[in-house]
């Protein structure tokens, strides 16, 4: 099913405003994982804000309470934030894929990376918040979010860190006819969260956000 997925675009409203798009993405029926999750899971925080973070998608706990990062894995990414000095005020974080793709083991829904056809399919919503925001930086959390802004090639281990233009550095540029900013890509949070070395991790993600936060000075 996941192979006919007849993408967002259909379900996506033309508006000036991130409320109605978040109002009508309850309605999305883009790919088949609106069938399992429980609720979707769009954008949230500042609509002026001066830091745009993307995401892989909701996790389990996302999935309950219609909330992006506020699991084990955004209670991390807000103390890294303000490890770097990032204002937490003027911040907006959303997923590329807005519904959680598990598979269930017993009573237990184990998360599953989404497919390039999710990513693809959900991607009408990714481009129309970008359409509504201003961000002097974004924020790539991971390879999925990766794949979805800057396409399938790029590497987050290999380029990690490192200020690149935007949109100029999308895989589509035109689909982001925004004013000039930068992008940081770094790993996801919850690669720390799996890591053997969680310190050395951490401290990896909080020096990729240094970066970004450099970016706004």
């Amino acid at each position: 099913m996941a192979q006919t997925a007849v993408g967002a675009q259909e379900f996506v409203p033309d508006t000036k405003s991130l409320d109605k798009l978040k109002a009508a993405a309850p309605g999305c029926r883009g790919c088949e994982l609106y069938q399992d999750a429980t609720q979707v899971v769009f954008g949230r925080g500042d609509a002026h804000a001066k830091v745009v973070f993307v995401g892989e998608q909701p996790g389990d706990v996302e999935d309950q309470k219609g909330l992006p990062f506020v699991g084990p894995a955004g209670h991390l990414l807000r103390r890294a934030v303000d490890d770097a000095g990032m204002d937490p005020r003027h911040i907006y974080i959303t997923n590329a894929v807005k519904h959680f793709r598990f598979e269930l083991r017993g009573k237990r829904r184990i998360h599953q990376t989404p497919d390039r056809v999710h990513i693809e399919a959900c991607r009408p919503w990714l481009v129309s918040e970008f359409a509504l925001l201003k961000p002097k930086v974004v924020v790539v959390l991971g390879a999925t979010a990766a794949k979805a802004l800057l396409g399938p090639s790029f590497r987050v281990t290999q380029s990690r860190g490192q200020v690149l233009p935007w949109p100029d550095a999308a895989q589509r540029p035109q689909d982001f006819p925004v004013e000039p900013a930068k992008l940081v890509a770094t790993i996801h949070p919850s690669a720390v969260l799996r890591a053997d070395d969680r310190d050395t991790a951490y401290n990896g993600l909080v020096a990729d956000l240094k970066v970004a936060a450099g970016v706004l000075d």
